[in-house]
């Protein structure tokens, strides 16, 4: 039933596109009509047709929702290889399982979120989950279209298309559709997602008022199997070739599979009070308001439970967990500039949640609620100041009413050093309730069932963070984070996955360098991390060392009409004990008994730019015809064998 809301109200939309008006760059300012001299009855000859350029690159804008501005960008870089996969982001930091569309392990952290309430849990569901940051908003002179396609694992493909146009010079719409289906080469791990996208952006004839909305529906879908069973590991890594075809090796279960399904509301909205061609000294006040209304859930089915593996059930067929959360939160603020004294901003928020399940569970040891629900009111500022060529910014806000405390403390200084680096260095301090499937959880599975909320304590981080980016230097960022009360999934006594917080203290070290050097038409990109642990390590797991090489040699050909990118890329970590995945909750749990990690992945690329359509041809894993089966993307879960993928991105401009 959405997927016709979807095309009829798409349909709405294509009929009146032609109402657009294109504005056309042309050296001929002369259009009016030629009258032929030559013949007595003086007709009209029809004008020549002449040839229309398009628009400049630099006007088709992509604006963020904190109103950073960039350009539509086709050009064919190294950095747009790392961006050409499923989540259309570089994803040095995670690595993939098996299956286009299945979760990633995580292999550098980042504990730099914002919030002060509890998030969703059911995390390892939500690398393709777009938030409100992941949505743009777009100013075009003429419609622009996108197409991403890549090939996948068997039976199914991956597009992502993408439209916008301006209506008006005051008003843009894009409209945008990802889908995903892939069967994959092992047993019940079928992958099928889509991400609806449709927002717009406005101002008004003066200026004074700007909107940018939007509406997001999302389903992402998985079959579930459990991981190979303790026969098939072995088969896995014996190498004999009978097994070569992966859907011979035996799987836990096939009749699982979980979806993650959420539909958001977005309406950001400010107004100038103050004329800007009235104001002295460019002295600027504003006033705003941000809805956010997001309805989500997390689905767990499975035909016959699982037992040996996830212990008992209250059921013996079609098990069925489903955890809701409704999300509304109402934001509005005032903000003061002036370029002496720089801008400084009040807001307030109100936020009413409403997280659970539709039954309380009476157990022999406690009452565990179905719902925690209620209303939440939070206060804050931020202040931000252009000095002597540093960039200060500083926010900071906390509940002041409402069942969760938390707070959270941002303060950051930059520094542009000519065209040579940009340095930036900051703080971050935050205290926030634990997610919220560490506070409450039901399930038919007996031991996946617990109420923390009133037992556990914020998680309290504190970090310090410095970047540098260099095109001439180098990349690189440090940040030293201490996380108390850090709650994490581990295997309790009996085996069985469950929620802990820990009083002990884990202190993370994270340094990240990346340099990209040309010789002639070769390039060397090397991108490295560091990370240690050093306290907490029993919480908190990662490789010491990740890094990725890329050698490659671009060219043009043809005269020029064809570029070319073609190269080798080398990924690798150290081995750790990587954390395991577990489905009924869809997330990552601490273990220490196996380790995992240095293999190489090594893959093969050539790629192509035609005019705006960039063609890739990547032969991912391609030492894995010759290396042992030794490599996983978490216990129990190989990662990908050799393939050969391809596929485009394609713009379009009207």
């Amino acid at each position: 039933m959405r997927n016709l809301l979807i095309l009829l109200f798409f349909g709405l939309l294509v009929l009146p596109l032609k109402g657009q008006t294109l504005k056309r760059l042309s050296s001929d300012a002369d259009r009016n009509t030629v009258r032929d001299t030559t013949n007595t009855r003086n007709s009209v000859r029809p004008p020549k047709q002449e040839k229309q350029e398009r628009p400049p690159i630099e006007l088709y804008k992509i604006i963020s929702v904190a109103n950073d501005t960039t350009i539509v960008d086709t050009s064919l870089t190294i950095k747009k290889l790392y961006k050409y996969n499923y989540l259309r982001k570089d994803n040095f930091e995670l690595l993939p399982f098996s299956n286009e569309g299945q979760t990633y392990n995580t292999l550098v952290h980042d504990f730099s979120g914002e919030e002060v309430r509890p998030i969703f849990g059911a995390r390892a569901r939500h690398f393709n989950y777009m938030e409100v940051e992941d949505i743009y908003y777009y100013n075009v002179p003429t419609p622009l279209t996108e197409l991403y396609y890549k090939s996948v694992f068997s039976q199914g493909q991956n597009l992502d298309a993408f439209f916008t146009m301006n209506k008006s010079e005051r008003f843009n719409f894009s409209i945008a559709y990802k889908g995903l289906r892939s069967l994959g080469k092992y047993q019940h791990i079928l992958t099928s997602t889509g991400n609806f996208r449709f927002a717009f952006n406005y101002q008004s004839k003066n200026g004074r008022y700007d909107l940018k909305a939007h509406y997001v529906a999302q389903d992402l879908l998985n079959q579930e199997n459990g991981g190979l069973t303790d026969q098939a590991l072995t088969n896995f890594a014996s190498d004999d070739s009978q097994f070569s075809d992966r859907a011979r090796l035996s799987v836990n279960f096939e009749d699982a599979e979980s979806i993650l399904d959420g539909q958001r509301f977005y309406i950001n909205q400010r107004y100038d009070l103050i004329p800007q061609n009235d104001s002295v000294n460019n002295n600027r006040i504003q006033v705003g308001h941000i809805l956010n209304y997001e309805d989500k859930f997390f689905e767990y089915r499975q035909t016959s439970p699982a037992t040996d593996l996830f212990g008992e059930s209250f059921v013996t067929s079609n098990l069925t967990d489903r955890t809701d959360l409704n999300d509304f939160n109402n934001r509005i603020f005032v903000e003061y500039s002036n370029n002496l004294l720089g801008t400084l901003n009040f807001q307030v928020n109100h936020t009413y949640y409403k997280y659970g399940y539709n039954s309380v569970l009476i157990q022999d040891e406690g009452r565990i609620p179905n719902l925690l629900q209620g209303n939440l009111i939070a206060a804050g500022a931020s202040y931000k100041k252009f000095y002597k060529g540093f960039q200060l910014k500083g926010e900071a806000q906390a509940n002041v009413a409402g069942d969760f405390s938390g707070f959270d403390f941002d303060a950051e200084a930059s520094y542009q050093l000519k065209d040579k680096a940009f340095f930036s260095g900051g703080i971050h301090i935050n205290s926030s309730a634990a997610n919220y499937n560490h506070l409450l959880y039901q399930s038919s599975y007996e031991n996946y069932n617990w109420y923390n909320a009133e037992d556990y304590k914020n998680v309290k981080t504190s970090s310090i963070d410095f970047d540098m980016k260099s095109s001439k230097w180098l990349n690189a960022s440090a940040s030293f984070v201490n996380i108390t009360d850090y709650a994490y999934f581990a295997l309790d006594t009996d085996g069985f996955v469950n929620s802990f917080q820990t009083g002990d203290n884990v202190s993370y070290l994270k340094i990240k360098v990346n340099k990209d050097v040309h010789f002639g038409k070769f390039g060397l990109d090397n991108t490295v991390a560091y990370q240690t642990v050093s306290s907490g390590g029993s919480y908190l797991n990662v490789p010491e060392v990740v890094t990725r090489n890329t050698v490659y040699y671009t060219d043009h050909w043809f005269k020029k009409s064809l570029f070319v990118q073609t190269g080798l890329r080398f990924n690798y970590f150290t081995k750790y004990a990587m954390n395991a995945y577990d489905p009924v909750l869809a997330e990552f749990y601490v273990q220490n008994e196996q380790q995992i990690g240095e293999f190489p992945l090594l893959d093969l690329f050539f790629n192509m730019k035609v005019r705006q359509t960039r063609i890739f041809f990547i032969a991912e894993h391609v030492n894995s015809l010759v290396s042992p089966s030794n490599y996983y993307s978490a216990p129990g879960y190989p990662y990908r064998d050799f393939t050969l993928r391809f596929g485009l991105v394609w713009n379009f401009f009207l």
